[in-house]
C-alpha cells in the first residue's frame, strides 16, 4: 500500500474520537442503536494506546524513544518525527493530522486499524 495522509480539522478529530470505543482491548466504531458503556468511550490517551507513534499537545508522546526504537537518530524534535513518519509510511501506516491544531497533531496508524476505524473510507475531510 502507498503511504496516505488524512487530514481532519480538530472538529472532525474530536468526532471520530466521539464515534470510537474500545472493548477486551480492541478498538472499533461505534455503531448506531447500540449501547456502550461509558468505560468503553476512548479518548487521545485511549488511541495512543493503539497508535505506532505520535506527536500531540494532548498526549505525551515519546518522540525521542520512537526514534531509539527504529534505530534512528536526529538533531531535533522536527527531524526526529520526519525520520519517524517516513519509517512508518513505508511500511503501509496512515499518517493523521489535525490541521487546524495550534500545536503538532499527528498520528501514525497501522493501516488495517485505519480502515476498520473508518479512516480510510472514501475522502475523510468530508465525514463529520
Amino acid at each position: 500500500m502507498s503511504s496516505q495522509m488524512i487530514e481532519l480539522t480538530w472538529a472532525r478529530w474530536d468526532a471520530f474520537l466521539e464515534g470510537l470505543y474500545e472493548r477486551d482491548e480492541r478498538l472499533d466504531r461505534r455503531e448506531p442503536e447500540q449501547t456502550y458503556a461509558r468505560d468503553e468511550a476512548v479518548d487521545a490517551y485511549v488511541l495512543s494506546a493503539h497508535a505506532e507513534a505520535l506527536r500531540s499537545a494532548e498526549v505525551e508522546g515519546d518522540v525521542w524513544g520512537t526514534l531509539a526504537d527504529i534505530e534512528e537518530e536526529a538533531g531535533n524534535e522536527e527531524e526526529a518525527w520526519g525520520k519517524i513518519t517516513a519509517f512508518y509510511l513505508d511500511r503501509g501506516c496512515v499518517l493523521v493530522r489535525v490541521t487546524d491544531a495550534e500545536e503538532p497533531e499527528e498520528w501514525l496508524l497501522e493501516e488495517g486499524l485505519a480502515r476498520r476505524l473508518g479512516l480510510l473510507e472514501g475522502a475523510a475531510a468530508d465525514r463529520p
